[in-house]
């Protein structure tokens, strides 16, 4: 598709970036059968082929407005067209500088810029763990609309024990943002699953927030900021080959890390660097071959079903991985119909897009209890808090599961072989 930049974008570098992008679409609509907007509204200006023409004609000099604004803002940047596309359209990288050039020209209401800077630093600042804490002492007294965002305390249990035995093979692990006062389980689970798989978790006290939620709410030079921060935080790690990769856990995080080459690509001081850590990033599901190799499966597993975040299947291209090691470790594996669309989390978007979100989380909640689990697994705290929230079975991380289902208490003096038991394969949900 063929874009003639307006006067006024010339030497605008998204404008420019976005130009090239939009070359790569041919107007095909094959988008359109995987995006979930579109599968739930209808309207062509909500599928990535709209979409992109929206921005191909701002780009040409029709001002957009706050419909257009609108129309981008409905997008779940899920990515799911990217996995459809024949001709390989960046597509998530299109949307966010189509996003920011329209951000630029149409002014939001107040109301709405004061919403999504409180997302943008209240969800990265260190006083979400105290205000999370809060929230939930009020929970009772909250509205419902209010109730919904702030998610009861799950299972204490062992979230705050963490391995100390010493390993030679070590990885990075990133903490995040919200998930340490959210759901802290996942990360220790993480380290207890690994260091039974003989891989030892260290952490740097300096990294943070990937940048992914700064980015997705239009503020480029914040999500910069996380993205420098971090390699800085992780660079001594690199340089001296202490670590033989940076593990995550949230897979939108990890797809994140993956961009930071295209984020930083114009910093001399970092671009390299950037490229260095990505190449080393993975998530945790990178190690599950090892995790096989370490557990010894359970003859009678329970049924599980298994909700592939986005940002795994179409952010990361990682398919089949995750159900196939749970599968060998004995579980009986269940993939729902349409695993391939998103569940309407998509970081902070359940909170900007509420009806479009919960008619997504209805539908996909629709099709995982049709396959009548006893948990459900997912591999992203967004999508865990998120599904949670419409149901009464447990949602958790696969991580979680495999933690609760094997007994890693004992590997501080381990010698025989971990075992997948059966006793606490299902965990109760926080009332």
């Amino acid at each position: 598709m063929h874009t003639t930049l307006a006067p006024e974008f010339h030497g605008d570098t998204d404008a420019q970036a976005a130009q090239h992008l939009i070359g790569a679409c041919v107007h095909c609509g094959f988008c359109t059968a995987t995006c979930p907007t579109f599968q739930e509204l209808g309207n062509e200006n909500d599928s990535p082929r709209g979409r992109i023409d929206l921005i191909r004609q701002m780009l040409e000099g029709q001002p957009p407005t706050r419909q257009t604004q609108a129309h981008l803002d409905r997008c779940l940047t899920c990515r799911a067209c990217e996995t459809t596309c024949p001709s390989g359209v960046q597509y998530g990288q299109l949307v966010t500088h189509g996003r920011r050039l329209v951000d630029a020209r149409v002014p939001r209401p107040a109301a709405e810029r004061a919403q999504r800077w409180a997302l943008k630093e209240g969800l990265t600042s260190p006083l979400f763990g105290p205000a999370l804490k809060l929230g939930r002492a009020l929970r009772p007294l909250l509205p419902p609309a209010l109730k919904h965002h702030v998610p009861p305390a799950g299972p204490g249990g062992d979230a705050h024990r963490w391995p100390t035995r010493e390993h030679p093979r070590k990885v990075l692990l990133l903490m995040g943002c919200v998930q340490p006062a959210l759901a802290p389980n996942i990360n220790s689970a993480t380290a207890r699953v690994l260091d039974a798989a003989g891989i030892q978790v260290v952490v740097s006290d300096e990294a943070g927030c990937c940048g992914a939620l700064r980015e997705h709410l239009s503020d480029a030079e914040g999500a910069r900021a996380d993205a420098r921060r971090n390699v800085e935080a992780w660079w001594p790690y690199v340089v001296q080959e202490q670590v033989e990769a940076i593990v995550s856990n949230a897979s939108g995080c990890g797809t994140q890390i993956a961009d930071w080459p295209h984020l930083l690509h114009s910093e001399p001081e970092y671009a390299e660097r950037a490229r260095r850590i990505a190449a080393l990033a993975v998530d945790v599901s990178h190690f599950l071959p090892d995790i096989v190799a370490a557990f010894k499966p359970a003859t009678d597993g329970p049924v599980v079903a298994w909700h592939p975040p986005c940002s795994l299947q179409h952010g990361q291209r990682t398919r089949g991985v995750v159900e196939a090691a749970l599968a060998q470790l004995g579980a009986e594996v269940r993939v729902p119909l349409e695993s391939h669309l998103c569940c309407g989390s998509a970081g902070t978007y359940s909170v900007l897009q509420p009806e479009l979100s919960e008619r997504l989380r209805t539908r996909k909640l629709g099709h995982l209890q049709t396959l009548t689990p006893q948990v459900i697994l997912s591999a992203n705290v967004g999508c865990i808090q998120h599904l949670q929230a419409g149901t009464q079975l447990p949602v958790m991380h696969w991580v979680e599961w495999v933690d609760a289902a094997v007994d890693t208490h004992g590997s501080e003096n381990q010698t025989g072989e971990p075992r997948i038991t059966t006793a606490r394969h299902t965990p109760t949900v926080a009332p």
